[in-house]
């Protein structure tokens, strides 16, 4: 399918993240309409429609605080974390002073000992304006899961990159 100039200018507006599927998606819907060329409006029109709510807003709005959520590895396997979402949700135990416009952008276990995951994904979600992460209350069981070895480690690893840790998601 052909592609004005315009058209490959506006494409490149959108987010590299969602580039290919938007550029798929574009495509998709100028073949439905019969046509066999791309304009920029056409990538406007689907931009709109199918990935705005994707970007960030413009608006000179408070930015909501974003949130991010690191569990334990072993306890992943039997726990699907719905105590966790559950204190966000209704804003209780360590979620409680958090406004409404507060929201989870991400939800990842450590990677296993020693945390090997988190900073490139703590780094990733620099990029979407993280604000905080919550070091989830399974890190520091005692009981049937012995406390994490490396939990000061990944906390200061992740204050390192500036970034706010609060202690706990749901005890």
């Amino acid at each position: 399918m052909k592609w004005t100039a315009e058209a490959q200018k506006e494409l490149e507006k959108v987010p590299a993240f969602v580039r290919d599927m938007a550029h798929r998606a574009v495509e998709s819907e100028v073949m439905k309409k019969g046509y066999d060329e791309v304009t920029a409006e056409d990538v406007q029109r689907s931009r709109a429609e199918y990935i705005s709510f994707a970007e960030e807003s413009k608006s000179p709005e408070k930015k909501p605080t974003r949130i991010a959520v690191v569990r334990c590895e072993t306890v992943s396997e039997v726990c699907p974390g719905v105590a966790c979402f559950k204190a966000f949700n209704n804003r209780k135990q360590n979620f409680k002073t958090y406004g409404e416009d507060a929201e989870i952008i991400g939800y990842f276990t450590c990677g296993g000992c020693p945390g090997r995951r988190v900073s490139r994904l703590v780094d990733s979600l620099k990029k979407h304006g993280l604000d905080v992460v919550h070091l989830s209350s399974c890190m520091k069981l005692a009981g049937n899961y012995p406390p994490c070895p490396h939990y000061d480690e990944i906390r200061k690893n992740i204050e390192s990159k500036g970034i706010r840790v609060v202690d706990g998601t749901h005890h």
